[in-house]
C-alpha cells in the first residue's frame, strides 16, 4: 500500500513537471517564431489567424500540395481494382496484373520515361533470383548487385538517356515529375525482399506456425497478424513476374512505404486482410485527419524547421537551441506520421496490411532501441529480418549494429551528414546494449534495489534522450561540421546549466515513461 500510495504520489508530481515544462516550450516557441519570422526562410502565407505557414520541408510541402490529386488517384486505383476484383472473382495473379497494370499507369505519370530504368533493373533482379536464388553464394549476388544499383542510381542522378546515344536523348525531356531514383531506394528493399524470401522458400523454417497461433491474441481470435503473413511460406507459383512486379510497383505502398516483405504482401492477394474491420479502417482515416490539423497548426505558430534550415543557431541561447531541436525533432515525428500513415490508409483500404511505422511517439521512447523500432518501425522490421538476423543476430549484436545504421545510412542518401548521424548512433548504443546486458544477467530482488534499478534506468534514459537528440541534429540539421559548435556552446557557463536542467526533465520524462509501462501493463493482465 505504502508503495502504491508512493507512485501514485510520484505520478502527480511528474504529470504536474511535465505540465509546466511543455507550458514554457510552447510559450518560448511562440515568442521565437513572433520575433524571428522575418529573418526565416521557406514561410508562406496561411489560412489560420493570418499567420504565416511553415513549408520549408521539401517532402512536407510536396506531400501537402499533392494530398487532392493523390487521393483522387488512389480513389481511382481503389475503386478500379475492388470492381474488377469481385466482378471477375480475381485471386493472386489476376489481381497482380490489374494492380500492375494501374500502378505502371501511376508511375508512367510520375517518372514519365525512366519508367524504363524501373522495369529493366527489376527484370535483371528477377532473372538474378529465378537463376541463381537456390544457389550457394546467392546472398552475395543479391546484395552486390542491389547496393550497386542503389549506389550508382544516386551518383548519376537517375542517368541519362543521352548518355545511351544522340538517338536516346529527346526521352530526357519527358522524365515525368517526380525524381524516379528516389522513390527507387524503397524499391531496392523490395527486390532484396522477393530475392532473400524465394532463397529461403526451400530452406528449413523454424517458425512454430501452430505454437505461434496459440500464443498471437489476433491469430487465435480467427485473424492473421502481420508475423504470421510474413513467417509462412507462400506457395511457389507466387514467385511470378506478374505477382513481383506488382509487389515492386504497388502505388499505395510506392512512394514512401510503410515496407512490406515480398511474403507478406503475396499471402493477401488471394483474399484481402482481416485483421482491421472496414469500421476501424474508416477511424484510421479520421485519425490521420486530426494529426493533419495538428500538423497545421504546429506549421501555422511554431516555425521549428524554417528556424533549422535558416541556420540562425548562432543567433539563439542554448536553452533556445534546444527549444528549436526539441521541435524539430517533433515536427519530423509529426510529418513522417503522416505522410506513412497517409499511404498505409489507401494499401488498407485496398485489403493490403502494412506494418505501422510511428507506432509510438517520440516522446514516449527512452532508449535508443525502442526509439528505432517504434520510429521506421517497418524498416526495423525489415532489417531484422533481412540484415540482422542473417548477419548472427544478437550473437554479434555490437558488430550487426555498425553494418545496420551504416547501411541505413546509404540507403537513404550519400552525404556524410548522414553516416555521422549513422555512426554516433552507433557509439551511443553500445553502452546502452552493455548495460542492458549487465542488468538482465543480475537478478533484481527487494523493494529497495527494485527502486535504486528503476532510478539508475531513469538516469540512463535521461542520457540516452540527451545522445539520441544530438545524434539527430547532427545526421538531419547542423551536419558534421557543427558538433565543435554545438559542444562549445553547451560548455559554456550558461549552457552547462542548461544542459543540467535538461537531464533533469529527461530524467522526469523517463520516470513518467515508466509509470505509462506499468499502466499498459496491467491493463494487459486484467484484460
Amino acid at each position: 500500500m505504502k508503495s502504491s500510495s508512493w507512485q501514485q504520489k510520484e505520478l502527480i508530481f511528474l504529470v504536474l513537471y511535465a505540465a509546466v515544462f511543455y507550458t514554457i516550450v510552447v510559450r518560448r516557441s511562440l515568442q521565437l517564431s513572433h520575433d524571428h519570422y522575418a529573418k526565416l526562410y521557406g514561410l508562406r502565407p496561411g489560412w489560420i489567424a493570418g499567420r504565416f505557414n511553415d513549408a520549408s520541408d521539401a517532402q512536407w510541402r510536396n506531400l501537402r500540395g499533392n494530398i487532392p490529386i493523390l487521393t483522387m488517384v488512389f480513389g481511382i486505383f481503389t475503386l478500379v481494382a475492388n470492381v474488377l476484383r469481385t466482378s471477375f472473382s480475381l485471386k493472386a495473379k489476376g489481381m497482380a496484373i490489374v494492380w500492375s497494370l494501374i500502378s505502371l499507369a501511376y508511375l508512367l505519370y510520375l517518372h514519365g520515361a525512366c519508367i524504363m530504368f524501373i522495369v529493366a533493373i527489376a527484370s535483371v533482379n528477377f532473372f538474378l533470383v529465378k537463376i541463381l536464388g537456390r544457389t550457394k553464394y546467392f546472398s552475395y549476388v543479391l546484395w552486390i548487385f542491389n547496393l550497386s544499383c542503389l549506389i550508382c542510381n544516386r551518383i548519376y542522378e537517375g542517368y541519362q538517356f543521352s548518355s545511351f546515344g544522340e538517338r536516346w536523348a529527346y526521352l530526357d525531356n519527358y522524365r515525368g515529375t517526380f525524381r524516379w531514383h528516389i522513390c527507387f531506394n524503397f524499391v531496392v528493399l523490395r527486390m532484396i525482399s522477393f530475392g532473400c524470401d524465394y532463397h529461403w522458400a526451400d530452406k528449413h523454417n523454424h517458425f512454430d506456425q501452430k505454437k505461434h497461433i496459440q500464443r498471437c491474441d489476433q491469430c487465435s481470435s480467427g485473424k492473421t497478424c502481420y508475423q504470421l503473413l510474413q513467417e509462412r511460406r507462400v506457395t511457389n507459383d507466387k514467385f511470378s513476374f506478374p505477382i513481383y512486379l506488382c509487389y515492386l510497383t504497388y502505388a499505395p505502398l510506392y512512394i514512401a512505404g510503410p515496407i512490406i516483405s515480398f511474403n507478406a504482401f503475396a499471402s493477401q492477394l488471394d483474399s484481402p486482410q482481416n485483421i482491421y474491420s472496414s469500421r476501424e479502417v474508416a477511424l484510421y482515416g479520421f485519425r490521420w485527419v486530426f494529426s493533419l490539423f495538428l500538423m497545421e497548426l504546429m506549421s501555422h505558430f511554431l516555425y521549428y524547421n524554417a528556424f533549422a534550415i535558416s541556420g540562425m543557431w548562432n543567433q539563439l541561447s542554448p536553452m533556445d537551441i534546444f527549444i528549436i531541436g526539441y521541435g524539430v525533432l517533433n515536427f519530423m515525428w509529426l510529418k513522417f506520421l503522416l505522410i506513412w500513415r497517409y499511404f498505409r490508409f489507401w494499401s488498407l483500404v485496398n485489403g493490403i496490411v502494412a506494418p505501422e511505422n510511428m507506432p509510438r511517439c517520440v516522446n514516449n521512447c527512452h532508449n535508443l532501441e525502442s526509439f528505432w523500432k517504434n520510429w521506421h518501425a517497418s524498416f526495423n522490421k525489415w532489417l531484422v529480418r533481412y540484415v540482422y538476423i542473417p548477419l548472427g543476430g544478437s550473437q554479434k549484436k555490437l558488430l550487426n549494429v555498425w553494418v545496420v545504421f551504416t547501411f541505413v545510412a546509404v540507403w537513404h542518401d550519400l552525404e556524410w551528414k548522414l553516416l555521422s548521424w549513422a555512426w554516433l548512433t552507433c557509439i551511443f548504443f553500445i553502452p546502452e546494449m552493455l548495460v542492458k546486458s549487465a542488468a538482465n544477467a543480475v537478478k533484481v530482488e527487494g523493494a529497495f534495489r527494485e527502486f535504486v534499478f528503476r532510478e539508475l534506468s531513469a538516469v540512463a534514459g535521461a542520457i540516452t534522450i540527451t545522445c539520441l537528440m544530438v545524434a539527430n541534429l547532427v545526421g538531419f540539421v547542423i551536419g558534421p561540421s557543427g558538433i565543435n559548435w554545438l559542444f562549445s556552446r553547451f560548455l559554456q557557463k550558461e549552457g552547462l546549466s542548461t544542459l543540467g536542467g535538461l537531464l533533469i526533465t529527461f530524467y522526469v520524462g523517463t520516470k513518467l515513461m515508466f509509470h505509462i509501462s506499468d499502466a499498459k501493463r496491467t491493463k494487459e493482465r486484467t484484460s
